[in-house]
């Protein structure tokens, strides 16, 4: 497994992001998930000026995580076939095309929900296609011991430091003019598809080799489906993270309603109450690595789990003191952040080379295609009950997922997979 190979560098700065193509992959990263954090900021508030409707806001959000069902096993399929930097470069290119036209329609009056839904999911079709190559390509610029820290410096970039100014920036800047979030998203996808373009040069961006004889592409995407599946630690993940995904989605899609409905907040509040959980995982990013070497995966996992229920809890029980409820996000991003590193560590650890693209993103079909039906059911609760009734659902949701977690990932059953994959590594 190769590492970066160059002079060791002097500033604490260059210490930290490191050199070469582990450098390269962070930028990538980082002005990607600014793109894509602004525009799935703005979204909700875009449809908001639209309509009230709970029903209709969580449309976008419904056809918004549609690829991840749809698109995710050929992308899988790309990823492991062609050049994984060519694969970011057509996902930003993408968002490149999609932040353009929103912007354009936003500021000469052309928005519209139809615009939104179709602006959604192309948004999410990059996320599709750059999350599974950058997830492929960490494996091949850091050792296996290293992954930890790594996903967890990815997340830190992606969700952390980068959301952690985007969603308040974009209430303000939306504030502004409707069509300013989307122009910066523009720009900024623009910046990680160059960034991405310089990856190209990099051995460590080309596929695994591929097979030979004719090929087959279903039969491919079935044998990373299939590997995912057999495997029982992997499949009891996958099995959790589809349910928890369930009852984010629909959490996420009713946030914006609950700050402006339940707690009387604004679109700045809305922005500040993401941004409570983009804190999260700011501050748990730089001890997440020794939490998971210290107590281990199995605990690491079982605890982040229980802690879903208990915010579910406390956000369907709390009082209209938008302080509490942003505490309670922070906690909430930091359990969910401990259990991402290790969901995605496990996953690349145990998985092989040449089916990694598929396995990662098989696991993301599964495990996120329930997300547009948790956006919808999200809706359906608010708009016939109330809104806190979905996150009383989501804790009941989060609760099967926690039995899964108890049961199917003790600490035995990572020694055995630890065990069982006994793919050598590559050579530098």
């Amino acid at each position: 497994m190769s590492t970066d190979t160059a002079a060791a560098p002097r500033s604490r700065w260059a210490r930290w992001v490191g050199s070469g193509h582990w450098a390269r992959l962070q930028g990538v990263v980082a002005a990607g998930s600014a793109a894509e954090g602004l525009m799935i900021a703005a979204m909700p508030l875009l449809a908001v000026t639209i309509t009230t409707d709970p029903q209709a806001v969580s449309l976008v959000n419904v056809v918004g995580q549609a690829p991840w069902l749809l698109l995710a096993l050929p992308a899988g399929l790309l990823v492991d076939r062609v050049r994984r930097s060519s694969v970011l470069m057509a996902a930003y290119a993408l968002l490149v095309v999609a932040a353009g036209v929103l912007a354009v329609a936003a500021s000469t009056g052309l928005l519209s929900l139809a615009l939104l839904v179709c602006a959604a999911f192309a948004v999410t079709t990059a996320q599709v296609l750059g999350d599974g190559a950058s997830g492929a390509l960490l494996p091949t610029v850091r050792t296996r011991d290293e992954l930890p820290a790594a996903n967890a410096r990815l997340l830190l970039i992606d969700r952390g430091l980068v959301q952690f100014v985007v969603p308040p920036a974009a209430g303000a800047v939306l504030a502004v003019a409707l069509g300013a979030p989307a122009w910066i998203a523009c720009g900024m996808a623009a910046t990680a598809l160059l960034l991405s373009w310089s990856l190209r040069r990099s051995a460590e961006s080309a596929p695994p080799a591929r097979p030979t004889g004719p090929s087959r592409p279903l039969r491919d995407i079935g044998e990373g489906l299939r590997y995912l599946v057999a495997a029982p630690l992997l499949r009891a993940v996958t099995v959790s993270v589809a349910l928890g995904s369930f009852a984010a989605s629909a959490a996420n899609t009713m946030l914006v309603l609950y700050a402006t409905q339940e707690l009387g907040i604004g679109e700045v509040g809305y922005g500040a109450l993401l941004a409570c959980f983009a804190a999260g995982w700011v501050v748990t990013s730089f001890v997440v690595h020794r939490i998971v070497a210290r107590i281990g995966y199995a605990w690491s996992m079982r605890i982040s789990q229980s802690m879903a229920v208990v915010t579910a809890v406390l956000t369907a029980a709390a009082p209209t003191w938008p302080v509490f409820v942003g505490a309670v996000l922070v906690v909430q991003s930091s359990a969910i952040l401990v259990w991402n590193v290790c969901s995605q560590s496990a996953r690349q650890r145990f998985t092989p080379n040449r089916l990694l693209g598929r396995v990662l993103t098989s696991h993301k079909m599964l495990a996120w295609g329930l997300t547009p039906l948790g956006a919808l059911m999200g809706g359906f609760v608010a708009a016939q009950w109330n809104l806190r009734g979905v996150w009383w659902i989501g804790a009941v949701v989060h609760g099967i997922a926690a039995v899964v977690v108890w049961t199917a990932m003790t600490p035995r059953a990572f020694r055995e997979a630890e065990r069982d994959h006994e793919e050598p590594a590559p050579a530098p």
